[in-house]
């Protein structure tokens, strides 16, 4: 299970360079359900996700780079390009994600939670938002289905939050 709050970001730290970070692109085959490939570095990932906001069921499976370069041709809408900075927020972690490509200077960190419970009580860094954990839009499954104008659209939005 998978248990996350998603916020968008005010400001970026400071030091963010001195942070772990994951290259990362992905797409998706299917929205409804959740059928996802992901390049991480120089991993690929097959995740099938259920429907929910706060929580859902999340399953990842390794593909070959084959299996990917192949399920890719098969997506539905536009690949997702980001960078992934790491963290630590004790006993949390932190995940940065600065968008690239079509959603390039988008920004929106997400953190998992042991339970419901820690999610709720989680107390969200100053540099952070405001948080989008029930607003679909913000789903990288959702950002995948925007046209060029709904992509300029949504990011002229944001800017209003």
């Amino acid at each position: 299970m998978e248990i996350e709050r998603k916020f968008l970001i005010k400001s970026l730290p400071d030091d963010l360079n001195h942070y772990p970070c994951d290259t990362l692109t992905q797409a998706y085959i299917s929205t409804e359900p959740v059928i996802r490939v992901r390049q991480k570095n120089t991993d690929y990932i097959l995740t099938l996700k259920s429907s929910g906001l706060l929580a859902r069921e999340e399953v990842e499976m390794p593909l070959s780079e084959e299996s990917f370069a192949h399920l890719l041709t098969k997506k539905d809408g536009i690949s997702i390009e980001k960078k992934r900075y790491k963290i630590p927020d004790d006993p949390y972690l932190i995940e940065l994600d600065v968008f690239e490509g079509d959603y390039s200077g988008f920004c929106m960190a997400e953190v998992e939670f042991p339970d419901i419970e820690h999610a709720n009580a989680y107390k969200a860094p100053s540099w952070f938002g405001p948080e989008v954990t029930m607003d679909s839009r913000f789903h990288n499954s959702s950002l995948s289905k925007r046209t060029p104008d709904q992509i300029k659209e949504f990011l002229r939005l944001i800017q209003t939050m």
